[in-house]
This record gives structure tokens, C-alpha cells and sequence, in this order.
């Protein structure tokens, strides 16, 4: 890697040797693989048996969990705050491995779209719960700094699985929470008893 990145700077037109640069190769390279290191990630070993057993079934909400990726079509980082909920069936997730799940599709080169559903996808395989939500916001600085140069635009990204995707009472009352997280609301068995009857 450290090669191919000493005839980058080259191609740039950089003089590859000068003091500046000198050790940028292997800086460059360091970070690289740093930030692409979800691919090496193992999600069995990221969970780490940290399933359990428990009589809840109300909503389990992580919010504001910051993640830092790569656009896949520039190479250039994106980031932004990802919000994640689901619904137990007689099992829970440590709450610790929703964030470190998240980064694990975050450091790999992406698109926001996709890193959404493999959170997603992710949890209700491995939980089974009733549903699953997340929703992803992201400052792009391929819009940002290129391109169409927007600087305050976001994207916003969401996946909606099982009793979020079927029910709108259960998806509005995550959405809500995740914008005003002091809000008082009915509990998410009052929403999805009330479900069951659409």
C-alpha cells in the first residue's frame, strides 16, 4: 500500500521524497487500514455471546452513536450520528455491541444506504426480536467539498424491519423518541396492542 500511495503523490505531481511527505506513505497507509477495518471484523466475534435472556419487551433504543466511514465512490469521508431501536422476543443485545456493530459496517469503504440495512439486517439475525429500526444521518465530503458544494446538507437513511416496517404507531413512536428523547409517551406495548388491530 505504501508504494501505490508514493505513486499517487507522484501522479498528484508531489515531489514523494520531500521532508513533508517523506513518511506520509505509511501514515496514510496506517490510517487506511484502520478505517477499512470492518472487513476483518467478525460479527460473531463482535457480539461475543453477549445475548440474554430477559421478560422485556419494550422498545431498546441507542441513540446518537457516532460513526466516521468512507464514500466508496471518492474515497472521501462521511459521517454523522446513526439511531437504532428493536423490539426483544425473549432475548436482549448488550447495549455496548449496537455501537460497535455500527462501526463495523462504518469502517468499510460504503454508501450510506447500504451501511443502514447491514445495521439492520445485522441485528434482527442475530436477536430475532420483533422488529428492528435505523436511521442514519450523514454529512457527505464528496457534496461537501466537491461536486455540488453543499456544505449543511445531510442524509437521512433509514431501515424499518418486522413490527416497524408493519406498523406505523411503532415506527412513529421511535422516530419521535430519537428526536425528543424527554417526550412522554404511551408504552410501546399500549403501540403495538393497538397494532394488532390494523
Amino acid at each position: 500500500m505504501e508504494a501505490l500511495i508514493r505513486q499517487f503523490l507522484v501522479e498528484l505531481g508531489e515531489d514523494a521524497g520531500r521532508e513533508g511527505l517523506v513518511k506520509t506513505p505509511a501514515r496514510v497507509a496506517k490510517a487506511m487500514s484502520f478505517l477499512t477495518s470492518g472487513y476483518k471484523a467478525n460479527i460473531d466475534e463482535v457480539l461475543n455471546g453477549a445475548l440474554f435472556t430477559v421478560d422485556y419487551n419494550e422498545m431498546v433504543i441507542v441513540r446518537d452513536i457516532d460513526y466516521y466511514s468512507l464514500c466508496e465512490h471518492h474515497l472521501l469521508p462521511f459521517f454523522g450520528r446513526c439511531h437504532v431501536a428493536y423490539i426483544p422476543n425473549g432475548r436482549v443485545l448488550g447495549l455496548s455491541k449496537i455501537p460497535r456493530l455500527v462501526n463495523v459496517f462504518a469502517r468499510r469503504l460504503q454508501i450510506q444506504e447500504r451501511m443502514t440495512n447491514q445495521v439492520a439486517q445485522t441485528i434482527q439475525a442475530a436477536v430475532n426480536p420483533a422488529g428492528v429500526a435505523v436511521v442514519c444521518e450523514g454529512t457527505h465530503l464528496c457534496m461537501s467539498m466537491r461536486g455540488v458544494e453543499k456544505q449543511n446538507s445531510t442524509a437521512v437513511t433509514s431501515a424499518m424491519l418486522g413490527s416497524f416496517q408493519s406498523c406505523a404507531r411503532t415506527r412513529m413512536e421511535f422516530l419521535e423518541l430519537i428526536r425528543r428523547p424527554d417526550a412522554v409517551h404511551a408504552s410501546s406495548a399500549a403501540v403495538r396492542l393497538s397494532c394488532i388491530d390494523e
